[in-house]
């Protein structure tokens, strides 16, 4: 696989270069995939801090940023809370449908949209919008269908690497990282 801000032969750079929307599922992507109990029955989930930051610099060059989940959890709900992300759709079994009613709302299409996905619910999301995104621990169908698979795997980097691949394509990643060079 080619580097990541030199993907031209697939088209990636001018898929992620019109990115106005990032969605994102949770489990397996903003997560490493692992459910988490305790004893008395409540869900942990690990969030990466570089991940959130990644979020946190796409939004600060525009770009809009959603969940989508076909699972509910207060944990993601206070993670989406936390990186400012107001587009929260929680226990969604229709993502298509879910991601078509946001694009509609933000007046966008299908082409300016990015989705990350890591398994096979996401592919009606997936195989519609402008830059589909997996991670490596996916199924094979679902990286098949990707128009990049990161290299980082879901919840260990997997979602700054896109963000800054998205970043790097718009020509802002330079400047999200210049005002921590100072």
């Amino acid at each position: 696989m080619a580097d990541a801000f030199s993907s031209t032969e697939t088209g990636v750079g001018a898929r992620a270069s019109a990115v106005r929307l990032a969605a994102f599922d949770v489990d397996g992507v903003l997560t490493d995939g692992l459910l988490y109990y305790t004893d008395s029955g409540e869900e942990m989930k690990a969030f990466h801090v570089q991940d959130g930051h990644g979020i946190k610099m796409l939004q600060e060059a525009g770009v809009a940023v959603a969940i989508i989940t076909s699972r509910e959890s207060r944990l993601v709900a206070n993670r989406a809370r936390n990186l400012g992300i107001e587009h929260l759709y929680q226990g969604v079994h229709d993502k298509r449908t879910a991601m078509e009613s946001l694009l509609q709302r933000l007046g966008l299409a299908w082409p300016a949209a990015s989705y990350m996905g890591d398994d096979v619910i996401d592919l009606p999301v997936l195989r519609r919008c402008g830059l589909a995104a997996s991670v490596p621990q996916a199924p094979a169908l679902v990286r098949r269908h990707a128009h990049y698979v990161t290299r980082a795997a879901g919840g260990h980097g997997a979602v700054r690497e896109f963000c800054e691949l998205v970043l790097h394509a718009q020509g802002a990643l330079d400047a999200a990282q210049a005002r921590y060079l100072v």
